[in-house]
């Protein structure tokens, strides 16, 4: 928002220097981008006035002038201007004067640009007549009047003339940039500055003139109003007539030039300067153009075509709201105009809007028709609908004090549902508690109250009404942002948070940093690898087409082909880390990741994707082999608090060696088998795809089934006060039995005195014959309740044995 600072005085007294200005301003709350000077760096400029012009003698486009400055002698000025005139008042920059620049086109010089007498063509020139752009102001705020030419003061300066131009119409001024947060809508305005300022330094907001004169006639008279959609909550409508187009007087100008907008004619400044004003956007219409005197607001018909006041053709909507006569539109509501209802020269009858509409659908509205204005952009973030009478009086006020056109009395005004500001309480301990100050009551209440708020309630609660155009106080929270920037962010004591009130980690990602900590401790190294995958990948790893892990959820707008979907497991990624470091000749890797995996979701086509947490862990090496990733494994799952474990062999999955892998179980609190994840030694051909040239190792775990497994909890066990016996026995058994089916047999079998039943050895050769093997276990016997004779222990041994002899066929080796 860009605040003329000799503007804002005009609502409340500013009797402090403008860097002061600025530095409180930004205390309270209020961000500023710049602060610059405009309308110096003139010297010597007079207004002048032209009365008389005549041809050049050796020039076709060359005018010799002869300029009254207040001097008995009219000054000579030679010029090309074509908007020149007799009678017309001009800033005349004499012999020896000093303007901005740029002079002729030429860049802007640092100084300026001083002038001196010379001859144009063989006649002599005494100074030169100025343009508002070589007098420092920029091409898009010069006067419409004067855009391309001389600038062509408006109204009457006779008593001015010789007077120094940049004094005379008052051209220095502060242009003060502020940034207007989102929730801020009401700041879009002088009159929601002026309220800011006037919290900040303890003033009172002098509002705008808005009475009329009594005309005799009423506007009902001339136009009707229908809103028949609930995008528009107010429309109200005022006519004048007898209207006068010309020139705005020149304060008028002036305040728009510096706020950055180019003065048109009166009756558009009037409607550009009341949007500045209020935030209220505003639009004319001539009456003439709405056909029946009737004013419809309603959504357009899809397809249906219409030119706006730029001129261009635009392809209309469904759900755009439009305002429309009796038989067309006329405007789009919120954007912009229609061509065929805009304010000409001729024009006698006028209509004023002021509407307030569904800030989203303007938004939408503009964005589908490529419209981006001042209106628009206002409506988008909110505006209030209780400023729309105020806004359509102070135009007809402004109407009246200018003199070009005469205001019929009333309006039509059709506000179904009036806004209402939300009181909240808000509580004075809470507010204090949340800033570490001490502030009383009453000096909360001086701050509400200085933003034109009402208090009421006693002691620690106070209910506050805020006016409707604060449309962002909604909750107490909102009610202590206001007391910290009224009381001053400098001013705020600086403390420290309350370590106490720290909120412990999650389980879940307690346990990733647990398993973090276990894994570095091993010796593996974190890793992180993009989310993205491809069939492509999968092929090189041998997954099955047909395979879960393809359930892809594909990038609507990919990046690539190797980018095009999300990935459903981490073991390609680990891949091609290994094969990236053994490529770099790094001997031996150890490394795992923790990530999330996507799946499209089956039962839902249309819902959000599946998204779960893996685990993978990678190494080859010298010492690597499966047995040393098995220990890792085993490791991390015992520390998970997942001890029981179950490996079963698997041969069919692409990845994975077809006789070096394994799939791992853990047995849930229900007794049930969760399948936990997979392990192996890769596969030749894909250690090959990934160029990998050694043997290499893989898991990949589901981390979430982990997290739903682990039971970290300790039991405290009295030590045994009986000692244990052990008996050792070696067994040969098919080459095909798995390990583990023998350790649950003996472990279900024999609940009593055994305690423990561990794997020692496994042995394949000559002596045990072809397709056998030979696996030593040591079991461990103890009775909690009196010493174990060798007789029961032999005894309990001899029936695992016999029972392990007729279950698996095994054979006792000699």
């Amino acid at each position: 928002m860009i605040v003329s600072v000799n503007w804002l005085r005009d609502y409340v007294d500013i009797d402090v220097p403008v860097k002061e200005f600025c530095d409180r301003m930004i205390m309270s709350g209020s961000n500023i981008e710049t602060c610059t000077e405009i309308g110096t760096g003139i010297s010597g400029v007079k207004v002048g006035r032209i009365d008389k012009i005549e041809k050049h003698p050796d020039a076709d486009k060359l005018v010799v002038c002869g300029i009254n400055i207040g001097e008995e002698k009219l000054l000579q000025v030679v010029t090309g201007a074509g908007n020149i005139f007799e009678g017309a008042f001009v800033p005349v920059a004499v012999h020896g004067s000093v303007i901005p620049g740029p002079l002729h086109g030429q860049p802007k010089t640092e100084g300026g640009v001083k002038i001196t007498r010379g001859k144009l063509r063989g006649v002599e020139s005494d100074g030169m007549l100025c343009s508002a752009q070589e007098l420092g102001f920029d091409d898009k705020v010069a006067p419409m009047f004067s855009k391309d030419g001389i600038w062509i003061l408006p109204g009457n300066w006779d008593e001015q003339l010789g007077q120094d131009f940049a004094e005379c119409l008052a051209l220095e001024d502060s242009v003060v940039d502020f940034e207007i947060t989102p929730n801020r809508p009401d700041c879009l305005s002088m009159l929601g500055m002026a309220r800011e300022a006037a919290a900040t330094f303890g003033k009172t907001v002098r509002y705008p003139d808005t009475e009329c004169e009594k005309a005799g006639e009423n506007a009902a008279d001339y136009i009707r109003v229908s809103v028949r959609s609930e995008l528009c909550k107010r429309y109200t409508a005022r006519v004048i007539r007898d209207v006068k187009i010309g020139q705005s007087p020149w304060w008028l100008q002036k305040r728009l030039m510096a706020a950055g907008m180019r003065p048109i004619n009166n009756m558009v400044d009037i409607t550009n300067f009341v949007m500045l004003e209020y935030g209220q956007p505003l639009h004319a219409f001539d009456i003439r153009s709405l056909a029946g005197g009737e004013i419809i607001v309603d959504t357009a018909k899809e397809g249906e075509r219409f030119t706006t006041l730029d001129g261009t053709e635009r392809t209309l909507h469904a759900d755009n709201l439009m305002i429309n006569d009796a038989e067309k539109p006329v405007a789009v509501a919120g954007v912009m105009g229609g061509l065929n209802s805009e304010i000409v020269e001729d024009t006698d009858t006028v209509v004023i809007e002021s509407a307030n509409f569904l800030g989203s659908s303007v938004r939408l509205t503009a964005k589908a028709l490529g419209m981006r204005t001042e209106a628009s952009g206002r409506y988008e973030k909110g505006i209030d609908p209780n400023l729309c009478s105020a806004a359509a009086d102070r135009v007809c006020r402004l109407v009246e004090m200018l003199g070009c056109g005469r205001v019929l009395d009333g309006s039509v005004d059709v506000y179904p549902n009036p806004e209402k500001a939300p009181t909240v309480m808000a509580r004075v301990s809470r507010i204090n508690k949340v800033l570490g100050t001490d502030i009383s009551r009453e000096q909360m209440v001086s701050y509400f109250n200085g933003l034109e708020m009402k208090v009421e309630g006693e002691g620690d609660e106070m209910y506050i009404t805020p006016p409707t155009v604060r449309q962002d106080l909604l909750e107490e929270v909102d009610y202590v942002e206001e007391v910290a920037r009224m009381y001053g962010y400098d001013n705020l004591p600086m403390t420290l948070p309350d370590t106490s009130s720290a909120a412990p980690f999650p389980k879940d990602w307690d346990l990733r940093e647990l398993a973090r900590v276990t894994l570095c401790g091993m010796g593996a190294n974190e890793i992180q690898t993009y989310s993205f995958s491809n069939d492509r990948v999968l092929d090189q790893c041998r997954i099955d087409q047909d395979s879960w892990e393809r359930n892809f959820v594909r990038m609507i707008n990919p990046m690539g082909e190797d980018t095009s979907a999300l990935r459903t497991i981490l073991t390609p990624g680990m891949l091609e880390v290994l094969g990236r470091n053994y490529a770099r000749n790094i001997e031996a890797v150890r490394a795992y990741e923790i990530g999330n995996t996507f799946m499209k979701n089956l039962l839902e086509p249309d819902g959000l994707p599946d998204e779960s947490c893996n685990l993978s862990i990678g190494c080859y090496g010298e010492k690597e082999n499966f047995f040393t990733l098995k220990g890792m494994v085993c490791a991390l799952l015992d520390k998970m608090g997942i001890g029981e474990l179950t490996f079963v062999t698997e041969s069919e999955y692409g990845v994975y060696h077809p006789g070096r892998c394994a799939r791992i179980i853990a047995r849930d609190r229900n007794g049930d088998d969760t399948e936990l994840g997979i392990m192996g030694e890769l596969h030749p051909d894909v250690a090959e795809n990934f160029g990998i040239g050694t043997r290499a190792y893989c898991a990949e775990l589901f981390f979430d089934l982990i997290l739903t497994l682990s039971d970290r909890e300790v039991q405290y066990r009295h030590p045994p006060k009986y000692p244990a016996t052990s008996r050792d026995m070696a067994l040969i058994v098919d080459e095909d039995l798995e390990v583990g089916k023998i350790e649950a047999a003996v472990k279900e079998m024999e609940a009593g005195i055994l305690e423990d039943i561990r794997l020692f050895d496994v042995y394949r050769g000559e002596q045990v014959g072809r397709g056998k093997k030979s696996v030593a276990f040591s079991l461990t016997y103890r009775n909690s309740d009196r010493t174990l004779t060798d007789e029961e222990a032999d005894r309990a041994h001899a029936e695992v044995v016999e029972m392990l002899k007729e279950r698996f066929h095994a054979v006792l080796r000699d």
